[in-house]
Formats: structure tokens, sequence, C-alpha cells
């Protein structure tokens, strides 16, 4: 069976992707988003990891991933899945969530598989109003949406759980990474920079973000590849700009990650044509 995907921008929502995508050999490497992925199941099942838990995920259920929490995504069988994805930024969902008089903190969804049908069924017409480019149905459908997720679904974010004894060499080290995309330290040096030993920074470094330090970096060097992409960079050039060998590096994690190669994301970015292309 074919695999398709499309990546756009919500055309009446701020700070929103959707992805419309069928997927049956490919497999998303571990990665974190800087907002939520909230989808809907349309055909098969969906498996993924979420910050060491597997999970499965089949037609008419939701799959719900908070900001920053690592996850994988593959076929969960033979035929894979198909299903339909929103990606709001955390202010997007904040901002929804204050005006509903919600708790203070950023919303946070503590399960990340639901069956919910009323709610899956009001995902399914916001992402087809999108689709068509319906900007009045698109956003009233997406923000009733939102609104009734974060009543239903949604909690305050808990504290993460680290190690006290690494919390300051944490943040270091973060820090440290996104000042160095291009030409990163090694694990050695990364520890030697904010005072830590290798292995006690890599389990609290691994406590704290589900990943270890080179695959947070090449998730971060993807989340920089689509701000630039977004802006009209040229994919050659931000291969160079976020710290890829070359664009055949960058097009390879790109996909493992979003799900579509640079190109079509750049190409879709910023505008609402209907239609599905290939995921190649």
């Amino acid at each position: 069976m074919k695999e398709q995907a499309r990546f756009w921008r919500h055309p009446a929502v701020p700070e929103t992707d959707l992805l419309k995508a069928r997927y049956v050999t490919h497999r998303f490497a571990r990665h974190a988003h800087d907002g939520y992925a909230i989808g809907l199941i349309v055909e098969g099942v969906e498996e993924f990891d979420y910050r060491g838990t597997l999970h499965r995920a089949a037609a008419g259920e939701m799959v719900l991933v908070n900001p920053d929490s690592a996850h994988t995504g593959q076929a969960g069988v033979p035929g894979g899945w198909a299903y339909r994805m929103l990606y709001p930024s955390v202010d997007a969902l904040a901002g929804i969530a204050a005006e509903l008089g919600g708790p203070y903190g950023t919303p946070h969804f503590p399960a990340q598989v639901v069956r919910d049908e009323q709610v899956a069924a009001l995902l399914g017409r916001a992402h087809r109003a999108a689709e068509r480019g319906d900007a009045l149905a698109a956003s009233t459908l997406s923000r009733t949406l939102f609104a009734r997720l974060l009543t239903r679904h949604a909690t305050p974010r808990p504290a993460a759980i680290v190690p006290a004894e690494g919390r300051q060499a944490v943040r270091e080290a973060l820090d440290l990474l996104h000042e160095s995309l291009v030409d990163p330290p090694t694990l050695d040096g990364l520890a030697g920079a904010v005072g830590a030993r290798p292995f006690a920074l890599l389990r609290a470094f691994k406590a704290a973000t589900g990943m270890p330090p080179h695959a947070y970096l090449t998730s971060l060097r993807v989340r920089q590849a689509r701000r630039l992409l977004r802006s009209g960079v040229p994919p050659a050039r931000v291969a160079a700009e976020v710290g890829f060998t070359d664009q055949a590096h960058l097009n390879r994690h790109f996909k493992r990650i979003v799900g579509v190669p640079p190109a079509a994301y750049q190409r879709a970015a910023g505008t609402y044509k209907t239609g599905d292309s290939p995921v190649s």
C-alpha cells in the first residue's frame, strides 16, 4: 500500500500545523515536539514508545502527546496506519485553557491514547475543514476541539522528575546544546563543561528529556530546520546552518522526525491547497 503524507499550516488558527498521512513501513525516530501532537487514528494501528512505555492506538482512538516528551512511531499491524494530526503550540493551548478559566500552568494530557467518540468526531470535522481551507469552520471547530480536549482529558503539567544532584547539570547541558548545533561537544566535553561525570550526566539527561544528548541534539536540529524552512531558506543552506553534514543528512533525519521530506514541508508552509503528496 502506498505511503502518503501532507503537512500544512492551519488556515485560521495561529501556531498550529496539520498532518494527514498513511504510513506502512515508515518509522519515526525518537524525538520530541516543542508543542503538542494531537491526532485521530483513521485506519489500522499506530504503535509508539512514549517516555519508555509502549502504546498502541487503533482506529477511532486519539493520540495525545505532550510537549518535550520523547516518543517514537511505527506501524502496529502489517497494513500500517492512517491518521489526522494537529500540532498546536504550547501558547495556543495555554491561551485556550486560560479562556476556559482552567488552573494555572501548562496543560498536560496524562493519558496518551484516549477513546472518546464525541471528541474524535469533532477532531475529524475540524481537520477536514482545515484541509478544505474553510477558515471560519476550521477555526471554530479546532478551537472547540481544543476546549473539549482540555476540559475532558487535561490536567496541570506535573513537575519533571529529575534527580536533584543532576538538575543544574542538565539545565546547563541543554543550554550548551542549544548554542552548539553546528559544533557540539562530545559527551565527555559536555560533562566537563557542566561540571559532571559523563555517565552521571547521561543518566540525568535521559531522565529529564527521555533521550540521550545525541538524540536530543538531532531533534533540536530538526526543530530549527523547520523554522528556517518556513522562512524560505533553501534546504541545502538549512542543512549547513543547523549542523547536518549535507542535505541528504538533513533529508534523512527530517523525514524520520516530521514524516515528510524538507522540500515537501517547505512547499506546504503557508499554503492550504488540498490533496496528498507521496512521502518520498
